[in-house]
């Protein structure tokens, strides 16, 4: 199969068709083992390392909750009436210390999207970037600037909105070179046969992030105040940094303790995948017909996924009137769905390409259509259940559950058709796949019932 962006080097060799397996021709060293390899040890720490990304990103969404005085709710007239208030923990003592301010609806759709405004500046920059001097120390430093800025939440939110929106557009700068980052340093490391599970595994941390940071902020909201969410996940993220910078090489020539055989393993398979060209060529890739297709997809996948990343607190407090305690943990449960899902479907995925000779682009094709049709039908059905708890939490479960197959779909297509270019493809398609997560929120908000 001939490379779909032109000028660029083929991901799977020069064929006529997509049905051999991958690299067939090309020769290739003995497949190093798994068991303690450097490439398995990166995608350990590079899945810590999201964990922290979503924990710092996705915070806000479960403290915003208690940050707010319930009277400017109520007057705001926006929480439901139609669910009765179920709760019988609300008996449980609970200490809130933490101030409380006058913001309407509106004004928090725009403080939870503000994050995006930020986020979507960096993605290309921080691919272009990522392509020339590697990806270790931009993510490492994205990372940290982003977990710096978390701890001085607190402070901006006493300085006023407008200074709580610029922290988190400020955090969004961060995270915005994550990705494209990783990205462009996976096309260093990822054996072709084995991107699919060690992408997955890497990126799953942020699922796994979420899964632990919204009952982990609730239960701090609910016995302390939602002050100390922002100290620790800024904390953490701080202690991360220290260890990816230590541990982490940009390439397998310059780590240090890798064996030899898995350096000739990782560097073989990749002989045929690089591009010699230095410059990037920009036209080609703007010309790309299967770059846009991911960016349609990319668009259309985050449209719900960010949509109920930052909402879907809100959601279980004003519509199903959880408390906050029982929000953060509620509100996590999809996302382990879609962590366990990310892990076999990456697994799955690599399996089908080597052992069952199935083509790249028939896999990626099937595992996205499935990560995106099956949260769309469950999402929808989620608005006709009315008052139904179990049903509301199963259905939005399922949703974000099979949205996990996207992670070995159009995710990481970018490596298949340009490995050299990865972080500037992905750069490139999450730049418009941001676009959701920042009007998201404010559109939601706004049509948020009226009762």
């Amino acid at each position: 199969m001939r490379s779909p962006v032109p000028g660029l080097s083929a991901s799977e060799g020069d064929k006529v068709s997509d049905s051999t397996p991958l690299l067939q021709d090309a020769p290739q060293a003995e497949a190093a083992p798994v068991c303690c390899s450097a490439r398995y040890n990166l995608a350990v720490l590079a899945f810590f390392g999201f964990f922290v990304l979503y924990a710092l990103r996705v915070n806000l969404s479960v403290a915003l909750v208690d940050m707010v005085d319930s009277n400017t709710t109520l007057a705001d007239n926006r929480t439901s009436k139609e669910c009765a208030e179920h709760s019988t923990s609300n008996k449980v003592l609970r200490t809130s210390t933490g101030k409380r301010y006058q913001w309407d609806a509106e004004t928090q759709g725009w403080i939870l999207g503000s994050f995006f405004y930020g986020y979507i500046i960096t993605q290309i920059p921080g691919g272009y970037v990522a392509s020339k001097v590697g990806g270790k120390l931009l993510l490492g430093f994205g990372i940290l600037g982003t977990a710096v800025f978390t701890l001085f939440t607190p402070i901006a939110a006493d300085l006023g909105v407008g200074a709580l929106i610029m922290l988190r557009a400020l955090e969004g700068l961060g995270e915005g070179v994550t990705f494209p980052a990783m990205h462009a340093m996976w096309s260093a490391w990822a054996p072709p046969l084995e991107r699919s599970k060690l992408l997955s595994i890497s990126y799953a941390g942020a699922q796994l992030g979420t899964v632990i940071s919204l009952p982990l902020s609730g239960i701090i909201c609910f016995y302390m105040n939602w002050t100390y969410v922002f100290y620790l996940f800024g904390i953490v993220g701080i202690i991360w940094f220290v260890l990816w910078i230590w541990l982490v090489s940009e390439t397998p020539e310059t780590h240090k303790t890798i064996s030899h055989q898995e350096k000739e393993y990782i560097l073989s398979s990749l002989k045929n995948q690089l591009s010699s060209q230095k410059s990037v060529p920009w036209i080609p890739i703007l010309k790309s017909l299967p770059l846009w297709a991911i960016v349609v997809a990319h668009f259309s996948y985050n449209w719900i996924f960010y949509t109920l990343l930052t909402l879907l607190p809100t959601y279980m407090k004003e519509i199903l009137r959880f408390n906050v305690q029982e929000n953060g943990i509620l509100s996590a449960v999809p996302y382990f769905g879609c962590w366990l899902c990310m892990i076999m479907s990456g697994q799955a995925a690599d399996h089908l390409r080597a052992k069952w000779n199935f083509s790249t682009i028939c896999v990626r094709r099937v595992f996205s259509l499935i990560g995106m049709i099956g949260p769309a039908v469950f999402l929808v059905a989620a608005g006709f259940i009315g008052c139904d708890y179990s049903l509301a939490v199963a259905f939005l479960t399922i949703s974000t559950t099979l949205g996990g197959f996207c992670s070995s779909g159009f995710s990481i297509n970018h490596l298949d058709i340009a490995p050299s270019y990865a972080g500037i493809l992905l750069g490139i398609t999450n730049t418009f796949a941001t676009i959701p997560g920042m009007v998201g929120p404010v559109i939601a908000k706004s049509l948020t019932p009226e009762c």
